[in-house]
This record gives C-alpha cells, sequence and structure tokens, in this order.
C-alpha cells in the first residue's frame, strides 16, 4: 500500500565545510524501515548551505570540494553588495544555488539505495550557519 510520511530533521552545528551526514539523517528517520520500496525527498530549509551526494569513504574528496568551490565563489569577489550578514553570506547564497537544496534517493528494502561509496552531504557554506533544518518526505510501498 503505497504510504506517505513527512519528518521535520535538525542537523546539529557544522564549522563551514562539506560533511558527511548520511547517518546522522538516517538516525533521525527509522520509518525508512518500513518502505520496500519508494522514495527519500529531502529538502533543506537554508539559502546559505546545500545538500549533494558524493563519496562517502576518503574525506580528501570532500576537502578538495570545499577547497574548489571556495575557490570557484571566493569571499573576496569585489563586485558583491550583498555584506550585511558578512563577507561569506552571499558566497554562500551562490553555493547554495549552485549545489541545490533537496534530493531525491530511492528506498529499497528498507534502506537508502545509494551506491556502495555514496553518500549524503551537507555543504555549510556559512562561517557560523547554525543548526540545519529539513524536511524529509518519505513515499512509497509499505513492506
Amino acid at each position: 500500500m503505497m504510504q506517505m510520511v513527512q519528518v521535520p530533521i535538525t542537523l546539529v552545528h557544522k564549522p563551514r565545510g562539506v560533511h558527511l551526514v548520511t547517518h546522522e539523517i538516517v538516525s533521525q528517520l527509522p520509518q525508512i524501515g518500513a518502505f520496500e520500496t519508494g522514495l527519500l525527498h529531502l529538502f533543506l530549509q537554508h539559502t546559505s548551505a546545500a545538500l549533494a551526494i558524493n563519496e562517502n569513504a576518503d574525506p580528501d574528496v570532500r576537502r578538495d570540494t570545499e577547497t574548489f568551490i571556495d575557490e570557484l565563489i571566493p569571499e573576496s569577489y569585489p563586485k558583491f553588495t550583498h555584506l550585511l550578514e558578512g563577507r561569506d553570506d552571499m558566497p554562500a547564497h551562490l553555493k547554495s544555488m549552485l549545489f541545490g537544496c533537496q534530493l531525491t534517493i530511492p528506498l529499497s528494502g528498507g534502506t537508502l539505495a545509494l551506491g556502495t561509496w555514496q553518500g549524503i552531504y551537507l555543504i555549510e557554506a556559512r562561517n557560523h550557519g547554525g543548526s540545519r533544518r529539513l524536511v524529509a518526505t518519505l513515499q512509497g510501498n509499505m513492506i
């Protein structure tokens, strides 16, 4: 039978950077185990952070990603005019737009159907972003 469940998720404060948050999300969604097949949609309710899926094993991937996006969109860009909330705010908005604020992940047999080396990233683009809120929507056929 097709079911839909929506759950708020809070990610604890993380410093600026690229963070693997798969376990933190799944630990707040025990309902996943009830779905034989379906989809998990994650929506990040912020404009200065982003979500992505990438390699979950080697932390160098996260560090290299952070280095690349900080060089792509530097705080020191001289043409930014949105500076009221700090020099890191406008670059954070652009990083959020570039990577996006939502993901959809298939569910299979009561678990996320991620690839062997895939994990969910939070890209925290602010120096002091605080905790981050997500809306998780599970939809699918129950076990």
